[in-house]
């Protein structure tokens, strides 16, 4: 299954502390086998259930604002120096994990993504932060995966947190 997710998601590849790449990689296997979904469904879950027909996949949206993440790194890399650090590996690794936990939250009953009973009970940045804290992801992506959505408002977000919860809005209030 590895090849299979590094093939739909090769920005795993782009993160460079091989141990955190392998981490990544082996969280997406437990929550697709976890949530009981196979690889090829991530292109027909919908990203949100929030939008009617949503127009864009699970994959779709993991993949985009990931894509966000790295354009903004390298802006602020280029604009500001080191005046801004940026940890690129957690960056790469909490958009990739972000949503991890809509794989748990979600299932499929009679053809249709509807809201587990777990998914009823815990939204995705609470269930993603439990199966990435399981598999030792450093506390700062947790971070970024933890207040990457309502749940972080009107509290403190780092660089990296910051960055990833304006990106996944990107990809989120314009199909809206």
């Amino acid at each position: 299954m590895k090849e299979k997710i590094i093939e739909l998601l090769p920005e795993i590849n782009l993160i460079c502390d091989t141990d955190l790449r392998e981490k990544t990689l082996q969280i997406w296997e437990e929550a697709i086998k976890t949530g009981g979904w196979k690889p090829e469904d991530l292109n027909k879950i919908p990203f949100t259930l929030l939008i009617k027909d949503a127009p864009v996949s699970f994959l779709e949206h993991t993949r985009g604002v990931t894509k966000v993440c790295i354009a903004v790194a390298d802006v602020f890399a280029e604009a500001y120096g080191d005046r801004i650090p940026i940890n690129r590996d957690y960056l790469l690794a909490g958009a990739l994990l972000h949503d991890i936990g809509k794989l748990l939250e979600f299932t499929i009953e009679n053809g249709n993504v509807i809201k587990s009973k777990s998914g009823r009970y815990l939204r995705h940045p609470f269930s993603g932060v439990g199966i990435c804290f399981s598999y030792g992801i450093p506390d700062e992506v947790l971070h970024i995966i933890a207040v990457h959505s309502r749940e972080g408002d009107g509290g403190w977000r780092s660089p990296e947190a910051i960055i990833l919860h304006h990106a996944d809005f990107t990809n989120f209030e314009p199909l809206k």
